[in-house]
């Protein structure tokens, strides 16, 4: 049940990304005004229905990946949307039961629903951060709590960095966050691109609806907040290439048509000074 300081937090009268999402990724956590924008957005740029498909793909390869070939046991997923089929913590304590997995969002919808967020298997552990972005150090003591920051963090932070606008605010926030975690930590990041005429007019009629924007950005710079750390294979790709899997469903088939962009890259050690 919601108290009312929270649902006072929620506005339904304008669309949400977190809601809007949800609804293209067939979730059932949006209202009237998501779904109008949604099916707005599908008659300009029907291809955001595989971006936001495909990306959820990507989080399960990317998780499984770290968990099983680099032995990460501990996630902290920043801007982690509304619960869906196959969230990180599921994922990973899937493959690795011991997985600690710590969600931030400061958005009141997700608050509404993190509860679906904290199971968690007896060896494991999951928690949820009423927190912001913009603030890396705070979101890196509460998440203390629960992870034990001298050990490798798989840091995921999905289809949310377009909603800062600045592009060097954006790569600060990324690096403060890095920053706060030791070598042979990850990076995992995703975002829809500026990559075809149809996803920048998708974009601007989302940002025209009255919601909190999202910027698409050129592929080049989302390879920026890769900086200073050693991409994984294959680079940054778009999101249905990095390291597809034999079951690929159909919205993966594609990949030339879907405008987003992912990476992964571990921090390295530090050098030894001479």
């Amino acid at each position: 049940m919601l108290d009312d300081t929270l649902r006072a937090r929620i506005d339904t009268s304008k669309p949400h990304s977190a809601r809007f999402w949800n609804y293209f990724v067939g979730g059932k956590d949006h209202y009237e005004v998501d779904r109008e924008i949604g099916d707005q957005i599908k008659s300009i740029f029907p291809g955001l229905v595989d971006v936001a498909v495909t990306s959820r793909r990507f989080l399960g390869r990317a998780v499984r990946y770290l968990a099983v070939e680099q032995g990460v046991r501990q996630f902290l997923d920043v801007g982690t949307g509304l619960p869906t089929a196959d969230n990180t913590h599921e994922v990973a304590q899937r493959v690795a039961p011991d997985s600690r997995i710590v969600y931030v969002d400061n958005d009141p919808i997700v608050l509404a629903h993190a509860n679906a967020l904290l199971t968690s298997t007896p060896e494991g552990r999951t928690a949820y951060l009423d927190a912001d972005l913009y603030d890396p150090e705070a979101v890196l003591e509460a998440a203390a709590g629960t992870l034990d920051l001298s050990r490798p963090v798989g840091l995921m932070i999905l289809n949310t960095l377009g909603h800062v606008a600045d592009y060097e605010q954006a790569r600060d926030l990324v690096r403060r966050l890095m920053a706060g975690l030791p070598a042979g930590s990850h990076l995992v990041i995703g975002d829809s691109t500026a990559t075809s005429a149809g996803m920048i007019a998708a974009s601007e009629a989302y940002n025209a609806s009255g919601a909190v924007p999202y910027h698409v950005r050129p592929v080049a710079e989302i390879a920026g907040f890769f900086d200073g750390l050693e991409l994984v294979e294959p680079g940054v790709v778009r999101v249905p290439e990095w390291r597809p899997e034999p079951s690929a469903g159909p919205a993966d088939e594609d990949a030339a048509g879907v405008d987003a962009y992912c990476g992964v890259g571990r921090k390295p050690q530090e050098a030894a000074p001479r």
